[in-house]
């Protein structure tokens, strides 16, 4: 399946597929929709305490972080050991996309059943992309693995930010359609979810599974497979962790990602609620505002392909940090009810997030060893959910502490300095070396 256009496109287009519930639902909607009509006036309490909902959303999204984390390394590498990443792929794709059409039912004061819904939804949503990201080094080659990537981003904006614009409409015209605007928020997620799903089956059909499934060890064969799977992923995800320690560009490159990716994940996740309730901006506003971010976000992955092409990943990456930490800056002193900053600021998002997802996950596939791509994509992926734990927490806390959220935003500042500077120390190229050098010995100890 190398650099095999069909397939490309249909990995591409799985990232067209899931856009639209990380724009629609994640993004947009949910988040406004909890802290404004979900979340009763006065708070929802917890062990006597009312929080906010801005403060709710902090938290929950911290906490999901947290248990996406604990469970997909392990799963990654289950999907390498038994050749089943499109299986789980298909698994956790329409699982998701089950659990966020269902976010549609959801009402005032239902906010552990959102909470609840938007946890598996957002499981399903992580999940998939292990096993997607998986595929990543498989259909590609070392010349061809930053525009594949940046290809993938570029067509989930696109989709995402389509999606996003019917959903957009139909929020807008709900007067026009007789119904309200609660009804057609609902419908909207409703339209995102069965979206994700009716496109996760194309991109299905163009992906086939790769790799070789290996036989279990002989002390697994009489144990029920389920289980033999979990304790050979936890062996293996265990045995690549330490070795990981041996990696020293690798782990850098890794601890690099995981302090400016808290960053950047702080900012999408926290934006809508950030613009609401500090910049007292209204419901257009902020929309109009995620779809500029998804329009810009194509030519900003597209871009900064280019970019990585004219001079390499890195000292493309280390640029779309400097500019992230111009934006954060620039939200802190943004004053309120400043609509058009918002538009403009919402633009520069929108170049540097697609340039940073993008040349993030091909760079760190080049330095992986193919055989293991699910796996190691699994670490990718908790590495960037461990990292996005901290971030919305922080800013939770901030916000509850103070009162206001733009203390919250400015210390972002740091974690994207921090990165760039831990990542300007990263050796490309002997980390590239490194992968030829990968063995997974206490697992194939087993079963050779």
């Amino acid at each position: 399946m190398k650099n095999d256009r069909r397939t490309i496109f249909g990995w591409a287009m799985y990232d067209w597929a899931n856009s639209a519930y990380f724009t629609t639902i994640a993004a947009a909607l949910l988040p406004l929709y909890f802290a404004t009509a979900i979340v009763p006036e006065g708070g929802y309490l917890i062990f006597g305490r009312p929080y906010d909902g801005h403060v709710l959303w902090g938290y929950m999204v911290s906490f999901g972080a947290l248990l996406i984390f604990l469970l997909t390394p392990m799963l990654g590498a289950i999907a390498d050991f038994s050749a089943a990443k499109r299986r789980f792929l298909r698994a956790f794709a329409y699982g998701g996309a089950l659990f966020a059409t269902l976010l549609c039912l959801v009402g005032t004061g239902d906010v552990m059943l959102t909470m609840a819904l938007f946890l598996l939804s957002q499981m399903g949503f992580v999940g998939a992309n292990v096993f997607y990201d998986g595929f990543l080094p498989d259909i590609t080659t070392p010349d061809t693995i930053d525009q594949t990537s940046a290809k993938g981003f570029a067509y989930g904006y696109i989709g995402g930010g389509l999606q996003y614009a019917i959903a957009l409409g139909l929020v807008w015209g709900h007067g026009a359609l007789g119904i309200s605007q609660e009804v057609a928020v609902k419908l909207s997620i409703a339209m995102a979810a069965i979206w994700w799903f009716s496109f996760s089956v194309f991109a299905l059909s163009r992906l086939r599974e790769t790799g070789q499934a290996q036989p279990l060890p002989p002390n697994y064969q009489s144990v029920p497979k389920p289980i033999a799977y979990a304790r050979v992923g936890f062996e293996r995800t265990w045995a690549t962790t330490r070795k990981l320690l041996g990696f020293k560009q690798l782990m850098l490159f890794i601890v690099a990602y995981m302090v400016y990716n808290d960053g950047v994940q702080t900012v999408i996740n926290m934006a809508a609620v950030y613009a609401k309730s500090t910049l007292k901006l209204g419901y257009t506003v902020i929309m109009v505002t995620l779809l500029i971010v998804q329009v810009i976000a194509f030519f900003g992955a597209l871009l900064f392909g280019a970019l990585a092409d004219r001079t390499d990943a890195k000292k493309a990456v280390l640029i779309a940090l400097g500019l992230w930490s111009l934006v954060v800056i620039s939200a802190y002193f943004m004053p309120e009810g400043a609509a058009v900053h918002f538009f403009v600021l919402g633009a520069a998002v929108g170049l540097v997030m697609g340039g940073t997802q993008a040349l993030s996950r091909s760079l760190y596939g080049s330095m992986i060893p193919e055989a293991a791509s699910a796996e190691f994509y699994g670490f990718y992926s908790v590495f960037s959910k461990f990292s996005a734990i901290w971030g919305p927490f922080i800013f939770a806390a901030l916000s509850d502490a103070t009162g206001s959220a733009r203390h919250a935003i400015l210390s972002l500042i740091g974690l994207f300095i921090l990165g760039a500077v831990l990542l300007s120390r990263v050796n490309i190229e002997e980390a590239r070396a490194s992968r030829f050098r990968w063995r997974f010995e206490s697992v194939q100890a087993g079963v050779e």
